[in-house]
């Protein structure tokens, strides 16, 4: 999944209480989500989550294993921790997430640093599992669940501009490379009326934009509504507040969700849809049950349906067996396609697949060159299309203060673009018209429109 590619930490403080909580996030946007409903929970059983590692009575790391080097980037982490365990004994550490499922007994067994492994369906049990830990008792919980989607747990945000709403968990499509089916289960979905009141409250506190999420977020179904469904109830909400979503699959992109999409201003005109490969050979093996005919037809529809639609992708490459007429079929889909970015890896087999079994044949040596072509070849046309937005005015919703210059400010287009320009009079968390007078491939640059 693709929103499993994005790397970050969350550390968030409040007023002091008796208990400190620090949490590490590695890996996806549910990922994200999910510390957000883990500091629910904590919250409500008197911890206080804290920016201070070396303060925190209790540290908790949430784990992607997606690709091999999430997880050895998060083992290299808890040998780090050992730090906090060697200046206080009673620190406890616990693995959240999709590594702590995958990797229960390794974690336990032969790490003496982790004192409980928590699987992404268990967080409701982490306040009695810390009390056991407390009394000398090493815990694992990472029983996958058929029903379980924290539908009734109001997630612990701290800031009022973006929100995550996880309305969806597991996946059943079963891609060969993928091990989200075994470490999240099977898909389950929130029920349309609770994710349209969570948004309610969003709208009331003052959020500006809400990305639904889902491992496969279009296949959203709730026994009665549909992801399109959802997506309208969503959108009608509040017509100020952006709605994005993400990870689709191709097989669920709908005639119904593209109509729905066209219908609502708010709903962000920027389409994330992971192709992998531009073989069919390759794309069968990986079971992702479309052709290469079929994805690029429905790309097609949406960019007549969606005027000024801007696209992203997944790309792998070297997956077994690939060969070099396989990878300069990938290289012809990028350019007709012409995405506005993509997430680009290498395949990492994982143990459990179906992959796994092909056995890992691309020699290392191919890999990065095929995938470093990729890139390349991504980068050149990334920087087209953002040249080719120089002159136009955007509409901007300002996210934050710029890392570069205390002048500036960075916010992003509705077609998921980063835009800096300077501050002017303009605001974080205002909608702002600005004017674009250069380019990079990963970045637009201007100038504020000063409205009357």
């Amino acid at each position: 999944m693709s929103n499993c590619q994005v790397f970050g930490i969350l550390m968030m403080s409040m007023s002091d209480k008796t208990k400190q909580l620090y949490i590490e996030t590695y890996g996806c946007q549910m990922n994200m989500a999910d510390t957000e409903v883990v500091l629910s929970v904590l919250n409500g059983a008197g911890y206080t989550p804290t920016r201070d590692a070396s303060a925190a009575d209790v540290i908790l790391v949430n784990t992607c294993s997606v690709r091999d080097n999430a997880e050895a980037r998060v083992k290299q982490r808890i040998s780090e921790l050992k730090t906090h365990k060697r200046n206080n004994p009673d620190v406890l550490i616990g693995v959240l997430g999709c590594m702590a499922e995958r990797l229960r007994t390794e974690l336990i067994d032969k790490n003496n640093v982790v004192d409980m492994v928590v699987g992404p369906d268990e967080y409701r049990k982490l306040p009695a599992l810390i009390d056991d830990a407390y009394a000398g008792q090493r815990g694992i919980a990472v029983k996958l669940s058929r029903v379980e989607n924290y539908d009734d747990i109001i997630p612990l945000r701290t800031e009022g501009i973006s929100a995550w709403v996880s309305v969806m968990r597991g996946c059943d499509k079963f891609c060969t490379f993928c091990v989200v089916p075994f470490t999240r289960g099977r898909e389950r979905s929130r029920t349309l009326k609770n994710v349209v009141e969570e948004v309610h409250m969003l709208s009331a506190q003052g959020f500006k934009e809400v990305t639904l999420l889902g491992q496969n977020v279009n296949s959203y179904h709730d026994g009665e509504s549909d992801f399109a469904d959802l997506l309208d109830a969503v959108a009608g909400v509040d017509s100020a507040v952006r709605i994005r979503y993400m990870t689709s699959h191709p097989q669920d992109m709908s005639d119904k969700l593209i109509e729905t999409m066209a219908k609502h201003h708010n709903i962000c005109k920027y389409v994330h849809l992971p192709v992998q490969s531009g073989s069919n050979r390759i794309l069968k093996l990986m079971n992702r049950t479309y052709t290469i005919e079929q994805y690029l037809g429905l790309m097609d529809k949406i960019k007549t349906s969606l005027p000024g639609v801007s696209f992203s992708t997944d790309i792998m490459a070297g997956f077994p067996t690939e060969t070099t007429e396989d990878h300069q079929m990938t290289i012809d889909v990028l350019k007709h396609v012409k995405y506005d970015g993509a997430y680009m890896f290498k395949y990492s087999p994982r143990e459990n697949t179906k992959a796994w079994e092909m056995g890992d044949d691309v020699p290392e040596e191919s890999k990065m060159e095929r995938l470093n072509e990729i890139i390349t070849l991504q980068e050149e046309i990334s920087l087209e299309l953002n040249r080719s937005e120089i002159g136009k005015t955007v509409d901007v919703l300002v996210e934050r203060d710029s890392s570069r210059s205390p002048d500036d400010l960075l916010g992003r287009t509705d077609t998921n673009k980063k835009t800096l320009f300077p501050r002017g009079n303009a605001s974080v968390a205002e909608y702002r018209k600005v004017k674009i007078e250069r380019a990079t491939a990963h970045t637009l640059f201007g100038t504020l429109v000063n409205e009357n």
